[in-house]
């Protein structure tokens, strides 16, 4: 078997089971496991995996400080944060998580209809400050400064008290089978119980954000009612959160 073979495997299988553990990838494959190590390493050099103990996991987007990431706009996200806020109706709470995708719904809320605002985003809440038609409920707590959001029992019994209409989470990661992750414990936590909490939830994701995986999970993807996605993703990426039940959203 080529070499561009043995690797188009594997990444099959990482995409598919969100791992890959190179005993049973040779068996699988009917290869010597010093073979799938070395295709491993090989892979991870080229950024195409994250080598683990005993095999691979998908990448890790990198975590730049929100400050860092506040200054990059892109034209996805904006286009990502209408499509969003084209889902909000008179008279319901929306949920808004922190994060730059997040801010560009802020942006795009629609101003001729009243609504309700929560968040435990300060710089989420004060993008609101001159928004004509929405009430904004701040929840507070101990702030994780990485991606500007409360975190903690504070903010957790708070969240418990409301029951929103739409949550619109950010992740940095989603997986068909590994599901939507987040790099810090308390926040994936946090997102997990607004979630909860919430009757819908929704996701906007951009293509490097596709079949990767962060440290912390927040929950698998088939509890989401959609995903926000770009156009041009290839439908053969799509078509295992669409197995799942997820309405995809192309912006």
């Amino acid at each position: 078997m080529l070499t561009s073979q043995r690797k188009s495997l594997i990444l099959d299988m990482l995409r598919r089971e969100g791992q890959v553990v190179a005993k049973r990838a040779a068996e699988e494959f009917s290869l010597s496991e010093d073979t799938i190590r070395r295709d491993l390493r090989e892979m991870a050099a080229e950024g195409l995996l994250r080598r683990v103990h005993g095999g691979a996991m998908p990448v890790s987007p990198d975590l730049p400080d929100f400050s860092a990431r506040r200054t990059v706009s892109s034209d996805v996200k904006q286009r990502l944060g209408v499509r969003a806020a084209g889902l909000v109706r008179q008279g319901q709470m929306v949920f808004l998580d922190g994060g730059t995708s997040t801010a560009e719904i802020a942006r795009a809320l629609p101003r001729n209809i009243p609504f309700t605002v929560a968040t435990h985003s300060p710089t989420i809440a004060a993008d609101l400050e001159h928004h004509p038609s929405a009430e904004v409920i701040l929840i507070g707590g101990r702030l994780y400064k990485h991606s500007m959001v409360a975190t903690g029992a504070a903010a957790m019994a708070q969240i418990t008290q409301l029951r929103p209409d739409i949550f619109f989470l950010g992740a940095t990661a989603v997986h068909p089978a590994r599901g939507l992750s987040t790099g810090d414990f308390e926040e994936a936590a946090i997102k997990r119980h607004i979630a909860a909490s919430s009757a819908e939830t929704y996701v906007l994701i951009t293509a490097e954000k596709l079949d990767a995986s962060s440290p912390c999970t927040i929950m698998p993807v088939s509890d989401l009612a959609g995903m926000i996605v770009e156009k041009g993703i290839q439908e053969e990426r799509l078509a295992p959160y669409r197995a799942q039940g997820v309405n995809i959203i192309e912006a």
